[in-house]
């Protein structure tokens, strides 16, 4: 049975992620600071109180969790803080690295031990991070996050393929969620079932590569 641990897992595309692997009869940890109703009704192994900007957190997550090994961990936790120039708020900016950068840094060092020949490690990342694909400007602390994510995954990309562990970064896509204001283009269930295929595909020969949920390629 396929081992699938997803950060950010109570609402969302973390929780429609969950509900997809739970579906194909995939073992799925769900992993979140609080859980929610609709988490607990999906009847997957919950591990909640975990804060990815917080080092003591994820230790307790990583104890938790044992030597149990991963076939599949995705970093899906993130914050959307609005801010525009020149009215940035940089406390707010600097909580966007902690959860949206290091956050997920932070969980794939702490994991590492779980993580083996054959494992896969989805970034979620957002195609507001891309450099080239940028023609709206705004969002700074969002886009900076994300761009920063882009280069840490392409990096872990790099450094695991020699043991054998291949790296996708993923966009969901435009997803009505609480995080969008329930604004955008599809709904979580239809962008959990694109990223799920985007991570079966992910190979060695594919690893480090960024990808639309739809399957399209997206620009750095």
């Amino acid at each position: 049975m396929t081992t699938v641990l997803i950060t950010g897992s109570n609402r969302g595309i973390g929780l429609a992620l969950c509900a997809a692997y739970k579906q194909r009869g995939d073992d799925v940890i769900a992993v979140c600071r609080n859980s929610s109703p609709e988490l607990d009704d999906l009847g997957v192994r919950v591990e909640s109180g975990v804060d990815v900007a917080d080092q003591a957190s994820v230790d307790s997550l990583a104890e938790r969790i044992g030597d149990t090994k991963l076939d599949i961990l995705i970093n899906n936790a993130g914050i959307l803080l609005s801010d525009s120039f020149p009215n940035i708020d940089y406390d707010a900016a600097h909580r966007s690295f902690e959860v949206n950068t290091l956050g997920p840094l932070r969980v794939t060092a702490t994991l590492r031990k779980n993580l083996s020949k054959g494992s896969k490690l989805g970034m979620m990342s957002s195609r507001v991070g891309s450099v080239g694909d940028n023609s709206s400007g705004g969002h700074y602390s969002y886009r900076m996050s994300k761009a920063a994510l882009n280069i840490a995954s392409m990096s872990l990309a790099r450094e695991l393929a020699q043991d054998g562990i291949a790296v996708r970064v993923l966009h969901p896509g435009f997803v009505r969620t609480g995080m969008t204001g329930n604004n955008g283009m599809i709904d979580a269930k239809e962008a959990a079932a694109g990223l799920v295929a985007r991570m079966d595909e992910l190979d060695l020969d594919s690893t480090g590569k960024f990808y639309h949920s739809s399957g399209e390629e997206l620009p750095w």
